[in-house]
């Protein structure tokens, strides 16, 4: 669970992820000055404190990474500011578990203005890609999606959206949409939709992004081989 500056709602989140799925509960907190580490701690969470602010992308590979270490082969991420609702993590879980899939995704596509509908359409259009939800953090990611979203190559990446599945897509890694629920938020705003300088930011990055990997819609040989020996 990445957080930056969550404290009103954090402590909230961890104790509800924690009933309704009996598992253990990492918080990185990205660099939050707020109380947001010890709110996560009186939820149960276990937290890392990270030194300087990495972003929700570098704050939930930083957990995947701890994770690993400490021998859990499957991750689930969700946000800490109440947007994402912990009652339909066992409905996530239960799909993953059926097998067939390397991550699945919560998706809720009724939340998208107009604007970002647009600004979607444009993506897959470049990309191809056939998920619904594209920004949604709401994740179950298996051990083959962790070996991959924790390599160097990951690490490139600014956000949890279009560059990680097309890098999923590269490895061949399979990937199955799930529809959830999204509450609005109680607190806080958007910190990657703060400001139009922001959005348009944004926009332009994941669009070069989207250009340099088009046409890779196929999973060359070598890739596979890559994504085998990552998941060894």
């Amino acid at each position: 669970m990445p957080a930056r500056d969550e404290r009103p709602t954090v402590e909230t989140m961890v104790r509800r992820a924690r009933e309704r799925l009996d598992c253990d509960v990492l918080v990185v907190s990205d660099e939050s000055r707020d109380g947001t580490a010890d709110a996560a701690r009186g939820g149960g969470a276990r937290v890392l404190e990270l030194p300087i602010q990495l972003g929700a992308w570098g704050a939930t590979q930083a957990g995947m990474r701890f994770a690993q270490r400490h021998g859990y082969d499957v991750v689930i991420t969700l946000d800490a500011d109440g947007q994402h609702d912990p009652d339909c993590l066992p409905a996530l879980m239960a799909e993953y578990e059926r097998g067939g899939t390397d991550v699945v995704i919560g998706t809720f596509p009724e939340r998208l203005s107009g604007a970002k509908r647009l600004a979607w359409g444009w993506f897959r259009g470049m990309t191809g890609l056939a998920v619904e939800d594209l920004t949604s953090g709401l994740r179950v990611y298996g051990p083959r999606a962790l070996r991959v979203l924790t390599s160097p190559e990951a690490t490139l990446l600014d956000y949890q959206d279009v560059g990680v599945l097309l890098l999923l897509r590269k490895y061949g890694l399979r990937v199955r949409e799930l529809p959830t629920p999204m509450l609005p938020r109680s607190a806080g705003h958007s910190r990657v939709f703060s400001s139009w300088f922001k959005v348009a930011g944004y926009m332009l990055q994941t669009t070069l992004l989207c250009l340099a990997r088009v046409g890779r819609l196929g999973v060359s040989d070598r890739a596979m081989r890559r994504a085998e020996g990552l998941s060894a």
